[in-house]
């Protein structure tokens, strides 16, 4: 299969820039992702196949369905816009997006996109945001898909179409790749374990730290001992997991709360964070252990991508250097304006919103590159 770089940058007002200078943060996502999130009623969670609150893999087929039945169940917002949007989609580009439109910082993307309609998408949506998708490659075939159905109490049923989605393999990737950057943002999963692995590799040999999402609670129970065997190696310098990922960790130990977990992880990365939904997170790195309440006054309209923005958060204040404390205080100012609005992208005005929590918490807010 064919692949070329795609060598295009843009700064955030969409303007195609050079880019002269390695992007600090790099985010590995194997197969580019666009998803078409939606609210719709509860009818229509019924008249597709799988439990409501899932994540079911499903056929193109499948996938073309669903979206025809979204077109008739889509609910109106008060305003009467209608619910529902088409975009870049993925744990890891959730995260760099937010880290360039909404912190400033430099970031690039790893990975691959098919020749299609949803790659270009994919691609557009990208260098708007500023990402430097120079490692990304243009693929002849299909751009993976998911469909992302909100129901009115903001839960999620997730419908992917990954099957001959393209995607880059381990064997793909070069030091080039990583020289210069400071960070590799990564998501766990069995499907790009060897990516994964030969990511990690490069990115210890050219001196960047590794970030690792633990993804969902079946991935990890799922796929226990790789994960391990990743963790246990020290190549993971920070890791977040959710509540039922962490719980799912140390399933059979004796203690297998998120504070164990959090213990555990602390062990084996620099940077152990676990997040607590509106309960906020825990996070430790050396001797200190931090936990920081969620923000309150965020009203939760789709859950989606809070633990991806919460990440952006997060890493942006360890590249400014600041405290455990205030790392945490920024991943819960963009975690929190993320879940105001539809899907895994915070709108502009919702950045606004979270820059306003920043700076009512006594922090710097980010300098935006124009």
């Amino acid at each position: 299969m064919g692949a070329e770089g795609l060598p295009r940058t843009a700064t955030t007002n969409g303007e195609t820039a050079p880019h002269h200078h390695p992007p600090q943060i790099l985010g590995l996502q194997p197969a580019a992702l666009v998803d078409h999130v939606a609210r719709v009623d509860l009818s229509l969670l019924d008249r597709i196949p799988g439990d409501r609150g899932g994540s079911i893999p499903v056929a193109i087929e499948e996938l073309d369905g669903i979206l025809t039945e979204v077109k008739a169940h889509v609910l109106a917002s008060p305003d009467g816009s209608s619910l529902a949007k088409t975009i870049a989609g993925g744990s890891v580009a959730n995260t760099i997006r937010g880290l360039s439109a909404g912190f400033g910082l430099s970031c690039g993307i790893i990975g691959a996109c098919g020749d299609d309609d949803q790659g270009r998408l994919f691609v557009s949506n990208m260098t708007f945001h500023g990402i430097n998708i120079s490692r990304l490659r243009s693929k002849k075939g299909f751009t993976a898909q998911c469909v992302c159905l909100v129901d009115e109490l903001g839960n999620r049923t997730m419908r992917p179409c990954l099957s001959n989605a393209v995607k880059v393999q381990g064997d793909e990737l070069a030091k080039e790749d990583f020289m210069g950057s400071k960070w590799l943002v990564m998501r766990y999963s069995i499907f790009n374990l060897e990516v994964i692995k030969a990511a990690v590799k490069v990115a210890k040999q050219e001196g960047v730290s590794v970030s690792l999402d633990l993804a969902s609670f079946e991935m990890v129970r799922n796929h226990r001992v790789p994960l391990m065997e990743l963790l246990l190696s020290g190549d993971v310098d920070l890791c977040f997991a959710n509540e039922d990922e962490a719980t799912e960790l140390l399933r059979g130990e004796a203690n297998a709360d998120h504070e164990a977990a959090l213990e555990f992880l602390a062990k084996h990365c620099r940077w152990a964070v676990v997040t607590l939904g509106a309960n906020g997170c825990l996070a430790k790195h050396g001797k200190e252990v931090v936990r920081v309440p969620a923000i309150g006054e965020s009203k939760a309209v789709d859950a989606t991508g809070a633990g991806d923005l919460f990440a952006s958060g997060f890493l942006y204040g360890l590249t400014k250097g600041l405290s455990l404390e205030e790392c945490c205080r920024f991943g819960s100012c963009s975690g929190g304006s993320v879940i105001r609005s539809l899907g895994g992208e915070v709108t502009p005005e919702n950045w606004q919103w979270a820059y306003k929590q920043m700076q009512a918490k006594g922090l710097p807010v980010p300098e935006i590159r124009n």
